[in-house]
Parts: C-alpha cells; structure tokens; sequence
C-alpha cells in the first residue's frame, strides 16, 4: 500500500451489506449495545432475540465507540501504509461517534478527517461507500471529502416506524411527537434532516405506510435526476413487507426511467434497532457520485 493512499471508516450504524464493505474496502468501527446488562458489539444485523427482548420490555442501552476504539483502527490503517484516512459517521445530532473519531484524530500518526454525514443509516453509509470509491479511483483527500459530503447532503432518509416510543426513550424525538405513536392505527412517517429525525406526516395503517415511503422514495430519486441513484430498504424483523417495498421501489424507478442501481435490502443494526423498535420500515435515496470507476 502506498503512502499517499486515502483509508475510508465508518461506523457501524451505516448498516453496510457485508459484501459491499468487502468491495469497496471500507472499515467499519462497531459500536455498543447492552440488552438487559448483557453488552454486545453492534457488528452485524438484529436478530430475532433482540426483536423478542424489545417487545417485552427489555432494558436496553447503546452507546458510542470510545475514542481510544478509533485510535486502535487509525494506527493499524496507518501501519498498513495509509497516509491519510476520512472517518464518515452518524450524525452529531443522534450520536456522539463523529466526536469520538474527533478526539482520536487528533493523536494520530496520519491525518484524519473526520465527516459528520449529518445522516444515519446507508444515509451514511453511502456516503462512506462513495467516498471510499473515490479514494480507490485515485481523487485526491479534497475531492473524496467533497464527494462524501456532497452525497450525504443529497440523500433522502426516510422512515416508518410502529411506536415513536422507542426514539422518543433514548431522546432521538421529543415526547409530545412520541404521543403520535399512541393514536390508535396512526404509522409516523419520519425524515431525517439537518441531523435530526422529525416527523414528516403520519398516515392511518402499516401498508399505507409503507405505500408511502415508496412513494417519497421515488420523489427523491426524481429530485436527483438526472443523476443515478443508489437506493436501500432497512428493516427490523420486517423482511417480507422490506422485500415488497424494494420491489415497489424498483418497479417505479424503471416505469419513470430513473437511473440507479440495484436496490439494496439491508437489516439495521442492534444499534439503530434498540431506537427504532421492531417493525421499522425505511428507505433510503442519494445520489450515486462519479467516481471514474
């Protein structure tokens, strides 16, 4: 590896498919869950023990990782000859990882520029992926940091979730939107934006729900055109109804000849589950950067 070369991290609320990290050669630095005093690393996607243990009222905790897990991953990129690395995370408003990663860059051996997405989910996640592309393409750090801010200013991130409790629980929503929730058949449709989750409309019934991220998915995707856009469906213990919503999804982007690639279906993590509860429906739009490759 040479010695100019650019190393990409995230973190493991991008909810990035295994093999797309893999690909692109990203590192993913996980963060921490504790369910009932049991801790566990936010390394892969919920399961159905998670999902079981919300509904019932476990006690459950997250938190980011400390700075001294991101001077570990920083020394080891630098001793594998990485001259610089861009650190792309969670939004500052949800999470405390992007300080984290700050304090850490300040000690390290290499430069280290840390990128709050201001987004969550493949929001950041794809910014992480377009900026590791770049790197890979050979763009310089200016261009890489551009592109990763540029596609995570762009992206759409928008949700469904069952109960408004959960966020509202770990203070990611306030209390009086929670109260949404507890209306008899209402599904909050939720958007982040500026790094902060609102509620952007709520509608009566889990498959209007899910009609209706579809549709703004796809007014986000005519949003960016003529750009290609890279598109995902999250879940949480809510594989078939997220099967459905990325097939909605694909069918509509061809029937209006948008670009993009294929949709990706990818679980949440335990983290971003604990907040979101189980059930949780979410898409995801932003822009696919021109990298050259």
């Amino acid at each position: 590896m040479a010695s100019n070369t650019v190393s990409v991290v995230t973190d493991s609320t991008a909810a990035l498919p295994p093999d797309l990290v893999r690909e692109v050669g990203l590192t993913v630095v996980p963060l921490s869950v504790v369910l009932d005093d049991e801790p566990a690393t936010d390394d892969g996607p919920v399961d159905a023990e998670l999902a079981r243990a919300l509904r019932s009222g476990g006690r459950m905790t997250t938190s980011q990782p400390p700075p001294e897990a991101f001077a570990r991953v920083y020394a080891a990129l630098a001793d594998r000859g990485a001259g610089t690395i861009v650190s792309v995370h969670i939004s500052g408003e949800l999470s405390g990882t992007s300080r984290s990663a700050a304090e850490a860059a300040r000690a390290a051996s290499v430069p280290v520029y840390v990128v709050d997405s201001r987004t969550v989910a493949l929001g950041t996640g794809f910014a992480a992926v377009a900026a590791a592309r770049a790197a890979n393409a050979g763009a310089s750090v200016e261009e890489i940091l551009t592109t990763a801010g540029d596609v995570a200013d762009r992206s759409a991130v928008l949700f469904a979730v069952q109960d408004l409790a959960y966020l509202a629980r770990g203070g990611r929503i306030g209390a009086a939107k929670a109260f949404l929730g507890s209306v008899l058949g209402v599904r909050p449709v939720l958007r982040v934006s500026d790094g902060k989750i609102g509620v952007a409309e709520s509608v009566r019934g889990a498959s209007r729900a899910a009609r209706r991220l579809v549709e703004l998915g796809l007014e986000a995707a005519r949003g960016l055109a003529p750009d290609a856009v890279d598109v995902a469906v999250h879940h949480f213990a809510a594989e078939e109804q997220a099967n459905r919503v990325a097939a909605d999804l694909a069918r509509g982007l061809d029937d209006e000849g948008l670009d993009h690639a294929a949709v990706v279906i990818s679980e949440v993590t335990a983290v971003v589950g604990v907040h979101t509860g189980p059930g949780v429906l979410g898409v995801v739009v932003a822009p696919r950067a021109h990298t050259g490759d």
